[in-house]
């Protein structure tokens, strides 16, 4: 191992497994087993590439540290640069390092080149390997998680088809027996451990032109055995059975041999050979060869079956086993030895006077008993295969994830299990039968139980999220079939979760379906125009605001908050055309929003608990409730703790103790409706606000609409994950930033907006230019709203090319809406605004009280009910009093001091003295008391 290299090797082990050199050895002891969780883990402290548990009976535990590591095998051009006098130094150390290779074996097979993609902006060094046909193969060896699914390429134009690799040390002339593999790396790690192999550089590449060849070249000589060992997986094994039936056409004998996979890890020959390269004594590592290769060779063989009985047959020997179950076809069958039966089976064979019995061999002689003795039987028109096991952490709720194939040309079905349902032969039925159409489980309760504990030992766990976005805890983005970590994308595999190294994740949100265009190749800004000609500056806010959602939760990790947006304005203004848009840009077309007054509060805290870095749309909240006392009113203060990220509801687990489930807000909140949001200040400035006006239509404008409306969602949505594949960027940058505009917002305490003067009232207009002062910024949470969506605008050129003109007048419009926001909480409602211009206008009308009972000049008594019958018989118009009982409290001209307290009136005082002779009125009066 490369000394540098060795070094940050071992200080990971250290660190994270607690490995610790023994002086005056060559291991490294004491570590934590990952799976077993001993203190047993081992390694190496010369050569460190394999860890290992030490418990070989009853864990055996072993990873390679390029599993546990791949980053540190990922830069060699860093590592070990190039240079005049070895121009191949970057390729031979990642052969040497990488792969295992002994360099003056492969020395002179290779070369080394390099490789620059326009499309993803990023170059590499390549090893480089010449093919017979012309052309050649290259491995991309720095960083090729940059490239997506291109970490090998070959030479454009040139078909590698039809014929294989062969490394120039194996003599085709003499060998008896030759292995074909898949890749290139794979045939130089069997000819390291003696074993002739060659490369058909593709699984689905048959090498015709190369075995009619050797069939040429031995002409009279006896062709070698092949032994068709190509990756296990199930495109590669269909492949396998597909070329052997051909290759056994031309006139050779052929075995295959599957590459034994251990733990639910993917493993091929180089990985198998740099397990056999780990062990130091030479008979210890003969005898393990030895044991995989017998083993591959079994799976092989299983694989080329014929029959069910055949592949059970194999199986017996193997396990010696009296009973189990088996595959075959996609069908799942159940072997049991009746010995007795066997025995009588193959005596009635041997004695058959049939001359078609005569000619069996002694397999097939055993394999026609093992029919006629019913030791074969279907027991599932189906296969069922349990994938591996998936918990909810939270609510301790978990399943398992079974596959299901069929015997015909239907797609595999995959779904959850319970454990009851895995336990109970009839209970597996009809979950079988509900899950996949026609699926038939015929078994006893005895047989699904030994199915069950064959395939769920040691299966592996897959972690789960119940919601799609950003997951704080993974430090990932999940959207159904893509994912997105540390910039790179990632499709979902075959068994529906994420793979990120050593971390398996899925998310269960079924519910919110987010469809992402992978391929940017169609992308056009030309929307962010059309954007602009339709909307304006208010339009970019929106876009910014929805741009920052992406990030929300990491902002708040930092400052504890994120704003809501609202928009408002006319019907016609164009709302639903804005939004349309950019949910088509966060991959959810066809979707608005929802309205919070047809919802529960139960039903609204699981629809947003479904989304994390994502806005949740309220639509339409403004409509008032006939019956404000009704459990199901929807109340703009529910949203207040959401500004932080707080809690949607408290839901009790099903447990028997007390725990309970208390999920989080991970998203953000837009409001889109025609009037403005009526609710206390701690609400109002929480909120970023727009206003949209109905606009005078143009034939450009309209066009622009309707190309807008036009516009491809599928393609669209590309938009988010050029957004989050910037993600470390645009925090980066958020941060350097948000300091300087929240700086700027609250200067506008002392210096005037429009001209940057100084000056010393907070009231009037600027000395220097006449500028209205009195919307000055007051409170640090509009500031530091509107500055987080300052900076994010900033972020937002990182995605989209944006004029400087354009980006100016946003950040104007965001400046603007900061201080009309002040503005708005430093005035009434216009309700109470109007309330007190009737209060001042009753007043006005004598010179004795006429609402007002307080006695105390500093503070106003209202009776209500009496305030508005005054005001009907002078036709003033007023809020009803339900709405003025709401808004009043929220009174800034005239601070709100008490609902329900007890005054001696003035009004009626005066009235008695007014009226000696009539019954005078009770003085005492409930009144609402305002600061005068």
């Amino acid at each position: 191992m490369k000394e540098d290299l060795r070094h940050d090797v071992l200080q990971r082990l250290q660190f994270d497994f607690g490995l610790k050199h023994r002086v005056g050895t060559d291991y490294m002891r004491g570590g934590t087993c990952p799976k077993c969780k001993k203190k047993e883990l081992y390694s190496r402290f010369d050569t460190p590439w394999m860890v290992i548990c030490g418990r070989p009976e009853k864990c055996g535990h072993t990873l390679h540290v390029k599993e546990l590591y791949d980053d540190l095998f990922e830069d060699w051009s860093k590592r070990a640069p190039a240079t005049d006098q070895h121009p191949n130094a970057t390729a031979r150390a990642y052969l040497e390092f990488a792969r295992g290779f002994r360099f003056e074996l492969i020395q002179g097979w290779f070369t080394q080149e390099s490789f620059y993609s326009p499309e993803h902006n990023a170059g590499s060094a390549t090893v480089r390997f010449a093919l017979e046909k012309g052309g050649w193969w290259e491995r991309l060896i720095d960083q090729p998680h940059r490239f997506g699914k291109m970490k090998a390429r070959f030479k454009s134009k040139d078909s590698y088809r039809g014929v294989w690799w062969c490394p120039p040390c194996v003599d085709l002339l003499e060998v008896k027996e030759l292995w074909i593999v898949e890749g290139i790396f794979d045939a130089i790690a069997l000819v390291h451990n003696d074993i002739a192999a060659v490369s058909a550089m593709s699984s689905n590449a048959f090498p015709a032109d190369s075995l009619k060849a050797l069939i040429k070249t031995r002409e009279g000589g006896k062709l070698p055995k092949l032994v068709w060992a190509l990756d296990n997986e199930p495109s590669a094994n269909a492949y396998t059975r597909r070329w052997v039936r051909d290759a056994r056409a031309l006139g050779f004998v052929c075995e295959s041999a599957l590459v034994p996979q251990r733990d639910g890890r993917k493993a091929d020959w180089n990985d198998m050979h740099q397990r056999w390269s780990f062990i130091q004594d030479d008979a210890k590592r003969a005898d393990q060869i030895a044991t995989d290769l017998k083993q591959a060779r079994h799976q092989g063989a299983l694989l080329l079956a014929e029959s069910a009985a055949e592949k059970a047959l194999l199986m017996y020997d193997w396990n010696k086993r009296g009973e189990f179950h088996l595959g075959f076809g996609n069908r799942l069958y159940w072997f049991k030895l009746d010995m007795e039966k066997f025995n009588r089976a193959m005596s009635d064979i041997e004695d058959s006077e049939n001359h078609d019995d005569q000619l069996l061999n002694q397999a097939q002689q055993r394999e026609k008993a093992l029919q006629q003795s019913g030791s074969v039987v279907e027991i599932a028109n189906c296969y069922p295969q349990a994938l591996y096991f998936q918990r909810n952490e939270v609510t301790d709720e978990s399943w398992y994830y079974l596959r299901v194939d069929f015997p015909h040309d239907s797609e595999s079905v995959k779904n959850t299990f319970t454990s009851g349902q895995l336990s109970a032969a009839s209970e597996f039925k009809k979950r079988l039968l509900g899950m996949a159409a026609g699926a038939m489980f015929t078994g006893s309760g005895q047989q699904l139980d030994k199915l069950m504990k064959d395939q769920l030992f040691g299966i592996k766990t897959v972690s789960t999220i119940d919601y799609v976005g950003y997951s704080k805890e993974y430090a990932c983005y999940v959207y159904g079939d893509l994912a997105i970590k540390d910039g790179t994308t990632y499709k979902v595999n075959s068994e529906d979760y994420f793979e990120f190294g050593k971390l398996r994740l899925k998310t269960l949100q079924k519910g919110v379906p987010i469809k992402l265009q992978r391929d940017g190749k169609d992308f056009n800004e030309q929307w962010v125009q059309l954007l602009w000609t339709c909307f304006g500056a208010q339009g970019f806010v929106a876009l910014v605001f929805f741009f920052g959602s992406l990030f929300c939760e990491q902002i708040r990790a930092r400052y504890q908050s994120f704003p809501f947006l609202e928009a408002t304005g006319e019907a016609g203004a164009g709302k639903t055309t804005l939004l349309n848009l950019l949910w088509k840009l966060l991959g959810r077309e066809g979707y608005e929003g929802f309205d919070p007054m047809k919802s529960t509060k139960a039903g609204r805290s699981r629809l947003m608990g479904q989304v994390s870095g994502m806005p949740v749309v309220f639509l339409e909240a403004d409509r008032h409730c006939d019956d404000r006392a009704h459990a199901k009113t929807f109340e703009w203060d529910e949203l207040k703790d959401f500004y932080g990220g707080g809690t949607l509801a408290t839901k009790g687990v099903k447990t028997a103790g007390n725990e309970t489930y208390e999920p989080p807000f991970r998203g953000t909140i837009a409001i889109s409706q025609n009037a403005a949001v009526v609710a206390h200040e701690a609400i109002m400035t929480r909120i970023v606000k727009l206003h949209f006006v109905r606009p005078i239509v143009t034939p450009e404008s309209r066009a622009a609409a309707d190309q807008l409306n036009a516009l491809d969602g599928a393609t669209l949505s590309h938009f988010l994950l050029r957004a989050v594949g910037k993600e470390s960027a645009v925090l980066e940058l958020f941060a350097q930033r948000m300091p300087e505009h929240e700086a700027k917002l609250r200067r506008l305490h002392t210096h005037c907006f429009a001209c940057g003067s100084a000056y010393a009232s907070e009231q009037g207009n600027c000395s220097s230019c006449g500028y209205d002062l009195r919307g000055y910024i007051r409170v640090e949470r509009i500031s530091k709203n509107h500055a987080q969506l300052l900076s994010l605008l900033d972020g937002l050129r990182l995605v989209l090319k944006l004029s400087d003109p354009q980006v100016a007048a946003t950040q104007r419009q965001i400046v603007r809406m900061a201080i009309e926001r002040q503005a708005s909480i430093s005035s009434d409602h216009p309700a109470v605004a109007e309330f007190w211009e009737v209060y001042d206008y009753l007043e006005s009308l004598s010179e004795d009280p006429v609402v007002d009972h307080s006695s105390d000049p500093a503070v106003i008594a209202i009776n209500l009910n009496e305030f508005c019958e005054r005001a009907a018989e002078h036709k003033q118009k007023l809020a009803d009093v339900a709405t003025l009982r709401d808004l009043l409290k929220e009174s800034r001209s005239r601070k709100f001091l008490d609902s329900n307290k007890a005054v001696h009136s003035a009004v009626r005082a005066a009235f008695n003295h007014r009226n000696p002779v009539s019954q005078p009125r009770p003085t005492t009066v409930k009144c609402w008391t305002f600061k005068a």
